[in-house]
């Protein structure tokens, strides 16, 4: 029989989720969040110009330009620009979004290229967009697991959601930990923030009832003993598993689990989900 305090722990527990899973879906579905990008444009020495973006862009030794025409104007760190603009050099995973009228024309690199990916509040799939199935909450997928730092951060090379594009991330250690009884270890990446840490991963629910290619889960800073939390609730989608127009990065083959997590965000509905 449950009782009134696992019952009243319970309910927390599921409010704390729903709060976790609405923010979710307000960055990805946000006006210029990841299902308002339009286009998905690689840069080389050549101008060119793109149906969603203004100008002419072209990308070389000394970064990204853009020449845009007389009446088109750009607004970068709230500086309106027109004529000829150079954002320079962005490091890799790094972003610059320019403001065009009601969208973002966010200039980045990713995997050693330029790219400009336009974002646009009105793109049908953003417009479109219902919410992304999600298993139940449940606490039993809640694990206690263990930080082991590596000696060094090791470079890690793993492919992405665009074929012939390749990530290379430091990892700073593996998180080890038991599901199901079995013995367990995920290859981590730098988190969001200092200390926080980033596991990618497949289980036997990618394909069938998760997305196939990744999916993934931010972990809090381990304790003085290495002490970690995987809360499996919390597996996220990330964009690829919405749009053909992200370039994210898939986990490395030693992070494919056996088991099946059936917890965390399920299949979207936009690659044929229920």
């Amino acid at each position: 029989m449950t009782t009134q305090a696992e019952t009243t722990e319970l309910q927390a527990f599921t409010r704390d989720w729903l709060d976790w899973y609405r923010a979710q879906e307000e960055r990805l579905a946000g006006p210029h969040g990841f299902l308002a990008i339009t286009g998905l444009h690689w840069l080389d020495d050549r101008p060119r110009r793109f149906p969603d973006a203004p100008g002419s862009w072209r990308t070389g030794a000394d970064g990204v330009t853009v020449i845009l025409d007389g009446d088109e104007e750009l607004v970068v760190d709230r500086t309106a620009v027109r004529g000829e603009h150079r954002f320079g050099v962005i490091p890799d995973r790094g972003s610059v979004n320019a403001v065009w009228g009601d969208a973002v024309i966010e200039v980045a690199r990713r995997g050693g290229n330029d790219i400009v990916r336009p974002r646009h509040p009105t793109a049908p799939l953003r417009t479109a967009f219902t919410g992304t199935p999600a298993y139940a909450p449940d606490p039993r997928w809640v694990v206690t697991g263990r930080y082991v730092p590596f000696d060094e951060p090791r470079p890690t090379t793993v492919g992405a959601a665009v074929e012939g594009l390749e990530h290379v991330y430091d990892a700073p250690g593996r998180i080890e930990f038991e599901l199901d009884g079995q013995p367990m270890s995920l290859t981590a990446f730098p988190g969001p923030a200092p200390g926080r840490l980033t596991v990618l991963f497949t289980d036997a629910t990618s394909g069938v009832t998760t997305y196939a290619a990744n999916r993934v889960l931010t972990v809090e800073p381990s304790t003085a003993d290495g002490t970690v939390v995987l809360d499996f609730n919390r597996a996220a989608n990330l964009p690829c598993a919405y749009t053909d127009l992200a370039t994210c990065p898939l986990p490395p083959a030693e992070n494919r689990l056996p088991v099946a997590v059936e917890a965390g965000q399920k299949l979207p509905r936009e690659r044929g989900g229920s």
